[in-house]
């Protein structure tokens, strides 16, 4: 299993990563239907990203957005392709959803495509259910959204 801890998306392994999820992304979407935050946002206050790494190399990330109201949006969910299958996007979420417990959230919720069946596959896996499209996502066909109650 991978170690999986919150970072700060500045590290050279981190940035690098990021980028290769917005390019997986970019090549799924276009950049009008692209929702990821930027290294400023995922520094923002109640902004957490939790890295994991195999062997001290980072293979994935995802972060979460505190809402304050309860509830939170995961974000930034990528694993590269040679850590694809091995448990990585599932120990992430189980690390982020703890890390919600922890903080007062109850409320889960996730964007992602429809293209991107393995991902929603997975959400399913983990108790995830579609839900109606939330802001700022109500108008993009490519959405598809996710919802789980801790």
């Amino acid at each position: 299993m991978p170690s999986i801890q919150i970072e700060s998306p500045r590290s050279d392994d981190v940035r690098s990563l990021l980028r290769q999820g917005d390019a997986f992304a970019l090549a799924l979407y276009p950049a009008e239907n692209y929702y990821g935050l930027d290294v400023d946002a995922l520094e923002a206050d109640g902004v957490s990203l939790f890295v994991a790494r195999e062997h001290d190399v980072a293979v994935g990330t995802v972060a979460i957005v505190d809402r304050r109201d309860g509830s939170g949006e995961i974000k930034r969910m990528f694993v590269t392709d040679d850590a694809r299958g091995l448990g990585v996007g599932r120990a992430l979420l189980q690390a982020l959803e703890a890390h919600a417990r922890d903080v007062g959230i109850s409320t889960l919720q996730l964007e992602t495509g429809l293209p991107q069946v393995a991902a929603i596959a997975l959400y399913e896996k983990l108790g995830y259910r579609q839900v109606p499209r939330f802001a700022p996502y109500t108008d993009d066909p490519t959405s598809y959204c996710m919802e789980k109650q801790l």
